[in-house]
């Protein structure tokens, strides 16, 4: 018995597919991701789009059949687009810019925090108070982002510190006379 369940991911022209022994290769313009997936899971490829299928509808198998069409989804979308976070550096004097590929931070500390990018992840500062994150695996590009926020994580009281963009800081206010 074979189930579907959800949406097929669509795969772009250009983008190689495969699976062999429980590991899932995508081959594209910006890159090669491999990510190891259930055995219990069939991955078909149909013209331009991947079909995930499980073989039954127990609880394990459904959230199983979730979590492997997301993480292969995730796979076509990073070897095509890429995945980017942005960062905002809020305070007096912390700013980031980059040198020779490596990411160097001033947060209010008595030396600068450099930061060595992974494989396949990169660094950008637009401005000064903005670090961009790119790369093509989703996890390693959102885990980088959280260790860099946790630098200097914002704190509540004015605010500063390392924060993702669009997030938003809840403010207590300070102590009275």
């Amino acid at each position: 018995m074979s189930r579907i369940g959800r949406a097929p991911i669509t795969v772009p022209a250009g983008v190689e597919f495969a699976v062999q022994d429980g590991v899932a290769t995508v081959k594209g313009p910006k890159g090669e991701l491999t990510q190891r997936v259930p055995r219990e899971m069939s991955i078909d490829r149909d013209g331009e789009t991947l079909v995930v299928r499980r073989p039954s509808d127990a609880s394990r198998m459904r959230s199983l059949h979730g979590l492997t069409r997301t993480l292969v989804a995730n796979m076509v979308e990073g070897v095509t687009d890429g995945f980017t976070k942005r960062l905002e550096i809020v305070g007096v004097g912390y700013r980031a810019q980059v040198k020779d590929g490596k990411l160097e931070l001033m947060l209010g500390f008595s030396h600068p925090v450099v930061i060595e990018p992974p494989e396949d992840v990169e660094f950008e500062t637009p401005q000064a108070t903005v670090v961009v994150v790119k790369g093509i695996d989703k996890q390693v590009v959102g885990q980088v982002a959280a260790d860099i926020r946790k630098l200097r994580p914002p704190e509540p009281y004015k605010g500063k510190g390392v924060r993702y963009a669009g997030e938003y800081v809840q403010r207590k206010v300070g102590k009275r006379a």
